[in-house]
């Protein structure tokens, strides 16, 4: 008698058997007498394979890229930072990188707008940034911080959707705690890992 799966353990997925999973759905779906449920499911499962579709195309160009091709220490690198394949990973728990190292590469996406991190709140999800560029610009501050604060979450969505919210001080403000140092370090697989995504 063979023992139970180990926990956690991934199960082979079959194409085959995973088209004719979704066609039985669809079908049964049909079965409902409702039209506009069936187009709701189909429009669902066009939208993920379009963005699964993406993913894979971008991850080919990415190994196919001659810089990455000479890299053959580490071919995964360019992968990591990627948004659209990133937020894949991330997607299904399979990113390599801690919370701290996947959010300074958010952050370096936007380096236009010198956004460093400050503080987590593992409670909230609120990531608190300090802005260092100079005020008196063309803008207002109240509308430079917002700018900065858009950006940042637009590139946190995809590298650590964990971040729920973003706080943006500006440099030297009042009561603001020590800056946390983040940056790429070593492998560091275990800490800080966002939560496996649920299962369909």
């Amino acid at each position: 008698m063979t023992g139970a799966p180990a926990a956690g353990a991934t199960h082979p997925v079959n194409a085959v058997q995973t088209g004719l999973r979704i066609e039985d759905v669809l079908d049964r779906l049909a079965a409902t007498g409702d039209p506009a449920v069936r187009a709701a499911a189909e429009e669902l499962v066009q939208a993920l394979m379009d963005f699964y579709g993406a993913g894979l195309a971008r991850v080919l160009q990415l190994l196919a890229a001659p810089g990455n091709r000479r890299a053959q220490s580490d071919p995964v690198a360019p992968l990591l930072g990627d948004e659209l394949v990133a937020s894949l990973l991330v997607l299904h728990d399979l990113h390599p990188e801690d919370r701290a190292t996947r959010i300074a590469r958010a952050l370096d996406t936007v380096r236009e707008h010198e956004l460093d991190a400050v503080d987590f709140d593992e409670t909230t999800g609120t990531l608190t940034l300090r802005s260092t560029a100079a005020a008196g610009g063309g803008c207002g501050c109240a509308a430079n911080g917002s700018t900065a604060r858009q950006a940042a979450e637009d590139a946190l969505a995809c590298f650590a959707p964990e971040v729920t919210a973003v706080e943006v001080r500006s440099d030297g403000a009042p009561g603001e705690p020590p800056l946390l140092q983040i940056g790429l370090g070593p492998d560091r697989r275990t800490a800080g890992r966002p939560a496996p995504a649920k299962s369909a």
